[in-house]
């Protein structure tokens, strides 16, 4: 039996990190084996980019060698990483997958989204996620949020209309793909946001 593949997507500040952990113990407690993993990230190559990526003092990184990293990025997550444990029957939680990439460089840096759509293709085949769940607050909530931790990368140091169109992107998405693609309100308290996630779980899990 293969496993099973959720990714976890969402803007600054929605709180994926305690979400993710959450979602995780509830697969376990069902007798899961869970990988968990991120992107971009997973292998250390992968993770190298990932500094290169958030690193606000690097060089300016043009779009498009930004969209390319993160494919290179996902390439070597899925072959290293995620196809293997997918394979052995291991279930995969990953933070982030290809859903960022269109809302980020697909709405935010507006670029072409035939071109992310062809390196979809290309680095990944026919793998997709089996369920993402995208936690969804307003911009401001969640930027508030952000701010609370500490130093902002390169992303989180975007404008507020960056962020809007990612919002908006991710959005469209769930509505075009809404049997893959559930929205949960992150605006509201984490109670509130669990038991959302549990229920969506549990509907997944007996489907």
């Amino acid at each position: 039996m293969l496993g099973k593949f959720i990714s976890l997507e969402g803007g600054e500040g929605v709180g994926k990190t305690t979400n993710i952990a959450y979602i995780q113990s509830l697969l376990e407690e069902n007798g899961i084996s869970v990988m968990l993993t991120r992107e971009p990230g997973g292998t250390p190559l992968a993770e190298a980019l990932r500094q290169l990526l958030l690193d606000k003092n690097q060089e300016e990184i043009t779009e498009q060698a930004e969209l390319l990293m993160m494919f290179a990025a996902r390439a070597q997550h899925i072959k290293h990483v995620i196809k293997p444990a997918l394979k052995q029957g291991t279930w995969v939680l990953c933070d982030r997958f290809t859903d960022a990439t269109y809302a980020y460089q697909g709405g935010g840096r507006a670029m072409d989204i035939l071109a992310i759509n062809w390196l979809e293709n290309f680095v990944q085949g026919e793998l997709r996620p089996d369920l993402t769940l995208l936690l969804d607050a307003p911009v401001q909530v969640g930027m508030n949020r952000a701010a609370q931790r500490g130093k902002l990368d390169r992303f989180e140091l975007e404008k507020i209309t960056f962020f809007e169109k990612v919002r908006a992107t991710y959005l469209a998405m769930a509505e075009q793909q809404p049997a893959r693609i559930k929205v949960i309100d992150a605006a509201q308290n984490l109670e509130h946001v669990q038991a959302k996630i549990y229920q969506l779980i549990t509907q997944f899990l007996h489907d």
